[in-house]
C-alpha cells in the first residue's frame, strides 16, 4: 500500500520506490530506501512530515503515492 494511506503515528517499513529513475533517486537522497523504517509525524490535504533517519522530511502526495509499504 502507499504511504500517503498510513496514518498519522504509525511506522512502517519501506517495501518498494515507484516512478522513475530520477523520481526514485531523488528519495533514496532524502533516505527513503527498500529496508528502511519510516514513520509518519503529520499529514495536511495528502502532504506528509515523516520521520526517516533520525531526520524530518516533508514529501508531497505525489510524492507519497511512489513509496510502497
Amino acid at each position: 500500500m502507499p504511504l500517503s494511506m498510513m496514518r498519522t503515528g504509525e511506522a512502517c517499513k519501506i517495501k518498494k520506490i515507484g516512478g522513475k529513475e530520477e523520481t526514485r533517486r531523488f528519495l533514496e537522497n532524502l533516505g527513503f530506501v527498500a529496508g528502511g523504517m519510516v514513520t509518519i509525524i503529520s499529514e495536511i490535504n495528502g502532504n506528509m512530515i515523516v520521520n526517516i533517519k533520525d531526520s524530518r522530511v516533508a514529501i508531497g502526495k505525489d510524492m507519497a503515492c511512489r513509496i510502497m509499504v
